[in-house]
């Protein structure tokens, strides 16, 4: 496994690379430019050529795991440069990482519908072109922050029994409830408060939800989704998060536990949205991750 000092040492050298003017890391324009990765365009929609960008391990002949990585936004902005960081440690340490781009409100129109069928289409994508890619087709896994999250989650639920389905998922501050959670879900005291807290913030954005998805929020709902072939996730949350609650996450783990799917909830105290990409919380997510993908056999 890769030591402390080592995530901290290539955190540095990229942190140093961006504030030297690498740009790949906090690119502006769209869409953006990726240095050190191939780039492929894997649709074209609304007259957008939607591209992903792959960074591979050098010297290795053997087909290998990947992650796909998708960027949040709220299904309305982002940029595919946020898991730029992860997807090169992964290839450091001998996957293949990726980074995806997708349609979302502000730039190409959509509702969050076309997000997820975008997502599908781009794992679709890896998959069919596993062999040119270097990867192994059997050993796909789909990550992503906030509504990154949901993209990733959406495909290891709702689209659970697609042919390209992920086989594992690694989920930061995801949006993964966006319907409300039956009453009698959890009899356990101690998550009544959360029940009772989804129920009123569904009962106040059910409106907005449908339209910002274009469907009923129920059919986009992970949490709604889950089967006993979801497969294996970790899940990163702070419990000061007020854009994507805490207690969903937690929802979320218990409806995964509760259908035997391996889940690993990381708990981050005091820790806000979009905390991942910032220290000393990129250090220790990263390091989970590496745990999380080892404990899978996808990494030595």
């Amino acid at each position: 496994m890769c030591s402390k000092k080592n995530i901290l040492k290539f955190f540095i050298i990229n942190f140093v690379f961006a504030c030297i003017g690498g740009g790949a890391l906090h690119a502006q324009n769209y869409p953006p430019k990726i240095s050190g990765a191939q780039e492929y365009v894997y649709k074209t929609a609304d007259g957008f050529d939607l591209r992903i960008w792959v960074f591979s391990p050098k010297q290795t002949d053997a087909k290998v795991p990947a992650m796909l990585f998708f960027f949040g936004g709220g299904w309305n902005g982002g940029s595919p440069t946020q898991f730029v960081k992860q997807s090169e440690y992964l290839a450091k340490r001998g996957m293949v990482g990726i980074v995806a781009d997708y349609r979302v409100k502000s730039r190409q129109g959509v509702q969050a519908k076309s997000c997820v069928e975008d997502a599908l289409d781009a794992l679709r994508y890896v998959t069919v072109n596993a062999d040119k890619l270097g990867i192994d087709r059997d050993r796909i896994g789909v990550g992503g922050g906030s509504a990154g999250g949901h993209l990733a989650a959406s495909l290891g639920t709702i689209h659970v029994n697609d042919p390209a389905a992920p086989k594992a998922m690694a989920l930061f501050n995801p949006a993964t409830i966006l319907a409300r959670v039956p009453s009698d879900f959890v009899t356990l005291p101690q998550f009544k408060e959360h029940l009772n807290a989804n129920a009123e913030r569904m009962k106040t954005k059910a409106n907005g939800l449908r339209a910002r998805l274009g469907v009923e929020p129920i059919e986009l709902s992970p949490f709604h989704h889950v089967e006993s072939t979801t497969p294996p996730t970790i899940i990163f949350h702070g419990t000061n998060d007020a854009t994507v609650p805490y207690g969903t996450a937690l929802l979320f783990a218990i409806q995964l536990k509760a259908n035997n799917v391996p889940v690993d909830l990381k708990t981050y105290q005091g820790a806000g949205h979009g905390f991942f990409n910032r220290e000393p919380y990129f250090s220790q997510t990263i390091e989970q991750l590496d745990a999380f993908l080892l404990a899978l056999g996808w990494l030595q």
